[in-house]
């Protein structure tokens, strides 16, 4: 048989490889804490999960969708401008995705020909470059750095690397770094952009977990933002959607008419149950995220407050649902260091590294579990690294 070349860039997924790391402990009976997978546990408010039963009962509701109801689209739109103050045209600058993930799968294949540059962030979620990698793209990949507070440096970016890009993928609230970006970095991207003819996407699938006062912000708020691109946006992790797959691609009307013509050959809408539980969601009041966001500052402050009794410091995230690690000296490599705590502590976690060049020396860990297990896991490591 013979493939295609393109596949030859992709490796095994380092989550296959924790996962067989967690099948071998697992079949030695040893009871295993998963803080590596960012899979919410935080199920829909009730209301939501009603709709959505109601719904599938219905006969009718097993139609292809084709396209997106106009309630969801209206209410996107309504949620951008109550919650950022964004003005967006429901009919032209919305379209609906299957969770962020499928967007940035595919997002690259209408901007991208083969050879063109693509500028992804280093640390980033892998799919930012692999996306773009299915498109043709090369990679030109922007440093998140510790001493920039995770932020990119966008003059630091060669002026002929610049010049070439001709799409960048950006992402704050940050994942794995946890980073916020300032109001000043939104200014300075949309004008990066205009003078380079780039079109932006910036992913802020964390828009609401963001924790302590810290002001989570969209891309979208900033003026001239939907001349230069777009912003992708998820219910996974606002209102526990993560399995049934709703996000959104809002702003530019180019853009995302040509992210609509794309899934227009390749998919058939947003199952109809789904989109009327979405738009329940989006009406949800304000107390469901702040539930929400209380219970992942109380997962946040249990672990690393334990860890902190070890001698682990670690910075608290401002936002998102992970926290990002420094590997302790004396460890070896992120991976290593990975190995070395699911076999002796048995909680797993993942490697900086994969997510990139300039993860190395970190690992992620994901606030997936409740209060009395992150205590626990906690625990565990604090005999580990005693």
């Amino acid at each position: 048989m013979k493939f295609a070349k393109r596949m030859n860039s992709f490796g095994e997924g380092v989550f296959a490889r924790l996962a067989e790391l967690k099948r071998r402990k697992l079949e030695s009976g040893a009871e295993i804490i998963d803080l590596s997978i960012g899979a919410p546990n935080i199920p829909p408010p009730a209301h939501v999960m009603e709709v959505l039963a109601a719904e599938a009962l219905k006969p009718e509701n097993y139609v292809y969708a084709i396209t997106d109801t106009r309630d969801l689209l209206n209410e996107a739109s309504d949620w951008y401008r109550r919650r950022y103050g964004a003005e967006l045209d429901p009919a032209a600058e919305i379209c609906s995705l299957w969770g962020s993930q499928e967007g940035l799968s595919h997002i690259a294949l209408t901007i991208i020909d083969d050879g063109d540059l693509t500028l992804v962030p280093d640390p980033c979620y892998p799919v930012f470059a692999d996306g773009a990698k299915l498109a043709g793209s090369d990679i030109f990949f922007m440093p998140q750095l510790k001493e920039h507070d995770y932020i990119i440096r966008l003059d630091k970016i060669p002026r002929d690397v610049a010049a070439r890009a001709k799409f960048m993928v950006v992402s704050y609230p940050n994942n794995p770094t946890t980073a916020v970006a300032p109001a000043d970095f939104y200014e300075r991207l949309i004008h990066f952009a205009k003078r380079n003819d780039i079109i932006v996407l910036h992913d802020n699938a964390y828009s609401e977990l963001i924790f302590d006062g810290t002001q989570g912000l969209s891309f979208l708020s900033f003026k001239g933002a939907k001349d230069v691109g777009v912003e992708f946006n998820s219910l996974s992790k606002t209102y526990g959607f993560a399995g049934a797959r709703v996000g959104f691609c809002l702003g530019n009307r180019e853009v995302v008419g040509k992210v609509k013509l794309l899934k227009s050959n390749i998919d058939y809408g947003l199952f109809l149950p789904i989109q009327k539980a979405a738009i329940a969601a989006l009406r949800s009041p304000q107390e469901v995220i702040d539930r929400t966001r209380t219970a992942y500052i109380e997962r946040r402050d249990a672990l690393i407050d334990g860890l902190s009794a070890a001698g682990w410091q670690i910075d608290k995230p401002k936002a998102t649902m992970f926290v990002w690690a420094p590997v302790p000296e004396g460890f070896g490599t992120s991976e290593e260091f990975v190995q070395m705590l699911l076999e002796k502590s048995n909680v797993l976690v993942t490697p900086g590294s994969a997510f990139g060049a300039s993860g190395e020396g970190f690992v992620r860990m994901a606030l997936v579990q409740t209060v009395d297990v992150m205590q626990r896991a906690a625990a565990q490591i604090q005999r580990t690294l005693r």
